[in-house]
């Protein structure tokens, strides 16, 4: 599946875009306009690049941070290491496995995206960005050869942006 999306400045000058791919004969069930008064990023399908970040990362913590707790409480036994003298045999053992706990969840933050989610990332953020200052979006769905079709149609309609993507999933 191919995508091709268009920044337009105003409501007028998507329209107008959108007409245009009409009369070229483009099917409209692949054409969108997202934007105030079309459908919105949310309803399309645009997701959230944070919300996905912190999704993985609480997926990744529900089997790092037990396995980190278990390594490290292993680790501690094994090497018979007695590095919190007040916290007596198992004390330490336990402490061990509360530090390797720790180790799993700055693991699942740091690899899962947390990172990400903080600093913001993804081509998603600047389209919703967009929407947000009041711009429109036209997005081309389909095949190849459509969004081939349709790039010097959207091209004559003198967008801020335009944009393809071949999704890498399908």
């Amino acid at each position: 599946m191919n995508y091709l999306v268009a920044v337009l400045s105003d409501r007028i000058q998507a329209e107008e875009a959108y007409s245009a791919l009409e009369r070229a004969g483009l099917p409209l069930a692949q054409v969108a306009i997202l934007g105030r008064g079309y459908q919105s990023a949310d309803e399309y399908g645009l997701i959230d690049p944070k919300e996905e970040a912190w999704k993985q990362v609480r997926r990744m913590a529900y089997w790092v941070i037990p396995f980190g707790f278990g390594a490290g409480a292993t680790f501690s036994v094994l090497t018979g290491l007695n590095t919190f003298a007040w916290a007596g045999e198992v004390g330490n053992h336990i402490v061990g496995g509360l530090l390797g706990a720790v180790a799993g969840a700055m693991g699942s933050f740091f690899v899962g995206g947390g990172v990400g989610a903080g600093l913001g990332s993804g081509d998603a953020l600047p389209y919703r960005n967009r929407l947000s200052a009041g711009k429109y979006l036209i997005v081309v769905k389909g095949s190849a050869d459509l969004t081939r079709k349709a790039t010097p149609i959207l091209r004559a309609c003198n967008p801020e942006n335009l944009q393809g993507y071949a999704d890498p999933t399908a």
